[in-house]
């Protein structure tokens, strides 16, 4: 799977396909700081019937929870980008969220790879020299 986005005007449209594509629980985002990460997530997080108000970086939380509007659905968003070691994030219960059947966004996963279920999906996001966004499954290469 491969998804081009050419401005963030498409956004919403590109979360759709992503969503469509992608089947799995674990989810985590392998990309350079400032290539969309977040804004990407929060767009996926809409699609799937979250309040995108209430979707934000967890940078400081580390994990941030929410809910489908009707309740149906519970999704973690992870930002493990603070954390220094694969203990870190033993000790802040990780592997309790990864098991929990409940969608799982990671951002900055690297930290936490030996722990990762196998069948964790890993995405890439590029930016490329137009600006454009380049979202890559990697997960079947």
């Amino acid at each position: 799977m491969e998804i081009v986005l050419d401005s963030i005007n498409y956004i919403d449209a590109a979360a759709k396909q992503f969503l469509q594509f992608v089947q799995g629980n674990i989810i985590a985002f392998h990309a350079a700081m400032g290539s969309g990460k977040t804004t990407f997530i929060k767009a996926i997080c809409k699609a799937l019937g979250v309040n995108d108000e209430n979707v934000n970086s967890p940078t400081f939380s580390i994990i941030n929870e929410y809910s489908t509007i009707d309740g149906c659905q519970t999704i973690y968003h992870f930002d493990l980008y603070r954390l220094n070691t694969i203990n870190e994030a033993i000790d802040i219960g990780v592997e309790d969220y990864l098991y929990s059947n409940n969608l799982c966004l990671i951002e900055w996963p690297e930290i936490i790879t030996n722990i990762l279920p196998a069948d964790t999906i890993h995405i890439t996001i590029d930016v490329d020299k137009q600006g454009r966004r380049l979202i890559r499954d990697l997960s079947n290469l």
